[in-house]
């Protein structure tokens, strides 16, 4: 069931074809580029000590998930499916961000740069834009905030009438998503760290938000969208996002065992 004809039609994105691929071609192509120079930075590493596969797996998954929500037939439906679109934040938001964050681009780029180089990026990640760009509080405000503000104004129906504004928020979702999972789970190098409780307390928060929100989704749908496709959408945001959100729970649980648990002792007396 697609949105209600008596609704106004989108003028964008959806009435060009020609400018809607173009977009969905430059979306996908930030996240290719981004992929090749990751498995060139990879093979690099490799010449000195091995770069991990699962890393590498990790990435191009992420990649993948990230170019099938923005560019072919899922984004294209999405303009006009809600359940499709839900689909696609999921995949952009949630599942890309988090398989991004496990292949660890900054710390493969750190190793296959230039030592002058790299100490110049360790200082820009010393620096206090960069503490407030991953501190889990700024992070979830940016990430939770930002779908707030596109599910319960207009900018959602915006959204498919302008393509810089449809270009801005997707690229807003990934973003957001990434330095919200990069805050939580420290895989990278962090200069500014935060306590484990501290961060489980802003995950929850942030869950409790995400789940607020797919729930008034489904009783008050977005400007454009039936109810019937609101309830649909809503019910995979909430249960979607609940299975994405246990597997980052069990990685930040998992890193928190580690770091906690007693070390023996193998030394020989």
């Amino acid at each position: 069931m697609y949105i209600n004809s008596h609704l106004h039609h989108y003028h964008g994105t959806e009435q060009q074809p020609i400018v809607s691929a173009l977009s969905q071609l430059l979306l996908a192509m930030l996240f290719v580029i981004a992929l090749i120079l990751y498995i060139i930075a990879a093979l690099r590493s490799n010449s000195n000590k091995p770069w991990p596969l699962h890393r590498t797996v990790c990435g191009c998954i992420g990649v993948v998930s990230a170019v099938i929500a923005v560019a072919g037939p899922l984004a294209s439906l999405a303009h006009t499916n809600f359940v499709a679109h839900m689909l696609s934040h999921l995949l952009l938001g949630m599942l890309a961000p988090l398989l991004l964050v496990l292949a660890a681009p900054m710390t493969l780029m750190l190793k296959t740069l230039s030592i002058p180089l790299a100490r110049r990026i360790t200082r820009i990640l010393k620096s206090w834009p960069s503490r407030l760009l991953t501190h889990p509080l700024f992070t979830a405000l940016l990430n939770i905030g930002g779908l707030w503000l596109l599910y319960t104004t207009n900018l959602y129906s915006l959204m498919h009438e302008s393509v810089v504004l449809y270009l801005f928020i997707h690229i807003h979702i990934f973003i957001a998503g990434y330095l919200f999972t990069l805050s939580l789970l420290y895989i990278e190098p962090m200069p500014h760290r935060f306590s484990f409780v501290y961060r489980s307390i802003i995950l929850i928060l942030s869950l409790a938000g995400h789940g607020i929100l797919s729930k008034m989704i489904y009783v008050q749908p977005p400007d454009g969208v039936s109810l019937n496709q609101a309830k649909l959408g809503a019910m995979l945001m909430y249960y979607g996002g609940d299975m994405i959100d246990l597997l980052l729970i069990m990685i930040l649980c998992s890193h928190l065992f580690r770091a906690t648990r007693p070390r023996s002792d193998l030394s020989i007396h």
